[in-house]
């Protein structure tokens, strides 16, 4: 099996933030990652930003693949998007349905991912490659898990290629998600998301945002350790060392790093896990 490890950055704000992208992405570029992926904030507030860096990636002779989310968009924005992408020889996108922009009532022309990959395809037919979002411990926006499944199905059966998870640190539930997603006839790679963990406070508060499960072994431990950022970082190697182990050992078609932006604990991991 071709397995897929890619990487994730987000669109810098300031100057700093593009110089110190860029030395990042130089350490990670000697990893050989398969892409980079670059978001895309909410209602396209970061349209202009996420494309320069995607940019500058494949002008580095690197593959990219920007993030595309819908919600608050119209149709025609999103054409104009798809056809700039396309001017650049863009042929990798990461399709999102994306949160609702802060004070934005309306979610605009597109509900859901699914019409987004919809609209791509009718669009550009084959041109890109179309990952989409997957949630092995449930999106929480969902009524319940059976919906998500639906919803991840439909998604599917729009078009995407390949789905890239949330981060989890619980790798039976990624196992029972990618199982349950076999019986329902969903046969794309689905990926995993990784989260290195080097702050155990901004874990919590993206974890909470996002959905993810802490198990409460793990943030025990983590919470034990204070202010203590070395042991935080030391400790969450080894876990995050194990789970990507487990992942690769039962069958997951590659790993996908949410960098932060930064690249030591992701360049760790990658080492230890021998990937190449």
């Amino acid at each position: 099996m071709d397995r897929v490890f890619s990487i994730e950055f987000f669109p810098p704000k300031t100057p700093e933030g593009v110089e110190k992208l860029r030395q990042t992405r130089r350490q990670l570029a000697q990893l050989k990652p398969r892409f980079f992926s670059v978001t895309f904030g909410a209602g396209g507030s970061t349209r202009d930003r996420t494309l320069e860096t995607v940019l500058e990636i494949q002008a580095e002779g690197l593959q990219a693949a920007p993030h595309l989310s819908c919600i608050g968009s119209t149709r025609e924005s999103i054409r104009q998007i798809l056809q700039t992408y396309r001017a650049h020889g863009i042929r990798h996108i990461v399709a999102l349905r994306g949160d609702l922009p802060s004070g934005m009532a309306e979610p605009g022309e597109f509900r859901y991912a699914s019409d987004l990959v919809a609209f791509i395809r009718e669009e550009t037919g084959e041109w890109f490659e179309i990952e989409v979002a997957a949630y092995p411990e449930m999106h929480p926006q969902a009524r319940n898990y059976r919906e998500d499944l639906a919803n991840f199905k439909r998604k599917v059966d729009a078009g995407a290629n390949a789905a890239i998870t949330q981060y989890f640190y619980n790798a039976d539930a990624y196992f029972n998600f990618v199982d349950d997603c076999r019986a329902l006839g969903v046969t794309l790679p689905i990926v995993p998301g990784i989260m290195p963990i080097s702050n155990y406070t901004q874990l919590a508060r993206f974890s909470s945002a996002c959905g993810a499960e802490i198990p409460r072994w793990l943030a025990n431990k983590l919470e034990a350790y204070h202010d203590d950022t070395d042991s935080i970082r030391a400790f969450g190697l080894d876990v995050v060392t194990g789970l990507c182990e487990r992942l690769l050992s039962g069958g997951a078609p590659g790993l996908h790093f949410y960098t932060l932006n930064q690249a030591g604990l992701t360049a760790t991991l990658w080492h230890r896990l021998g990937l190449g």
